[in-house]
């Protein structure tokens, strides 16, 4: 197959969807690798890295376009790129569709196949394309969050550990899932008290079992409003897999929280799950409201991109590897959690929670393919 890797145009992000050892990976099976110039350098992945693996480097998107058949990428497409795609594309990239009427109408007006790394899922509910993102953007929402409680930065000058003789940051973290484990276990080692909410007991029996300072509570609407009302720091991490994240804090709770207090949406790009949540970037990364330090970016590992780029192609590669041998749709039908990562096939939004989110019509993946799901 002719694979095309692009350079991310989204602004501050810096990682590239294939490094130079998955791209050996792939020449190596016979395919055909096509690399934007300059897509990795953000990565400290140069041309000359990517030369040496077998791929072939081309100008600009445009010919990346024009070569390839399956495209990768880490950020959704922004207009330059998705008026580029044609109906024999195959994009594979993080799309989170739910919040982008526009984009999603766009996807299936080019008549392309569009496979979303967040909703491919295993029958057993995990995520295995959106967990090492997730691993990452949970570990860095402590780090943040601890920035930003210092009074230089708008907090309310609080160490997030505290100090001999005096009380260490209360830390909620809404979402026992990878994120929101992740992040607590930074902040317990950065030793904070850390209390996690969540709707899934099993979920919380997990994370006690393998964080034993952290208080595991079952999360419902009473016990939001108590514990929102008392966080230093507060950490979403809230995730209904396609869909809109659902905005459990409303901004009377915002308004309830101390002054200085700070939070981080990681949910911000599945629509957010504060009210008072709206998309930043790393340059402008912070907003006040009600008193509130507000931190949401959309991309936060595109800050780490030498991590973050190693960690997504190690977990992509097999899914891009059977893509490619076997095409789309044979992979599908070979694959249920691949199949339950295309959300728009042959011009129809083929993902109900995508579908409900932005009110376009839904057809199910498996009547447009002969899938089973078991």
């Amino acid at each position: 197959m002719r694979i095309g890797v692009l350079k991310e145009i989204k602004p501050e992000e810096y990682r590239v969807s294939l490094t130079a050892a998955g791209a050996r990976e792939l020449t190596s099976r016979g395919h055909d690798v096509f690399v934007e110039q300059g897509a990795g350098l953000g990565s400290n992945i140069r041309d000359e890295d990517f030369a040496a693996s077998g791929v072939t480097i081309v100008p600009d998107a445009a010919a990346v376009f024009e070569e390839a058949k399956l495209l990768l990428k880490v950020k959704e497409p922004l207009r330059e790129e998705y008026e580029r795609l044609r109906p024999h594309h195959v994009l594979f990239t993080y799309l989170h569709l739910a919040p982008d009427t526009v984009l999603t109408q766009a996807l299936v007006d080019s008549g392309a196949a569009c496979v979303a790394y967040e909703t491919v899922q295993n029958d057993n509910g995990r995520l295995p394309l959106l967990a090492p993102m997730s691993e990452i953007a949970g570990r860095l929402a402590t780090q943040v969050s601890a920035q930003y409680l210092e009074r230089t930065n708008g907090g309310k000058g609080k160490l997030i550990g505290g100090a001999t003789g005096v009380e260490a940051a209360r830390v909620l973290v809404m979402g026992a899932g990878v994120a929101g484990g992740n992040a607590a276990a930074i902040a317990v080692g950065m030793k904070a008290k850390v209390k996690v909410l969540d709707v899934n007991i099993d979920r919380l029996a997990e994370l006690e079992m393998a964080l034993p300072h952290v208080e595991c509570l079952m999360s419902n609407q009473t016990t939001i409003e108590e514990q929102v009302a008392k966080a230093d720091v507060l950490i979403g991490a809230v995730l209904v897999p396609g869909a809109k994240a659902p905005a459990l804090v409303s901004e009377e709770l915002v308004m309830a929280m101390e002054p200085g207090s700070v939070i981080v949406d990681l949910s911000v790009d599945q629509g957010g799950c504060v009210a008072t949540s709206h998309m930043t970037t790393h340059t402008d990364p912070v907003y006040l409201r009600n008193g509130v330090v507000h931190y949401c970016v959309g991309n936060m590992a595109g800050v780490v991109p030498v991590t973050a780029t190693v960690a997504l192609t190690n977990s992509t590669l097999p899914y891009v590897m059977r893509v490619a041998d076997l095409g789309l749709e044979l992979a599908a039908r070979s694959g249920a959690a691949l199949a339950r990562g295309i959300n728009v096939y042959e011009g129809k939004v083929a993902n109900a929670a995508v579908a409900e989110a932005t009110g376009l019509p839904y057809v199910p993946i498996e009547s447009l393919l002969p899938i089973d799901f078991g």
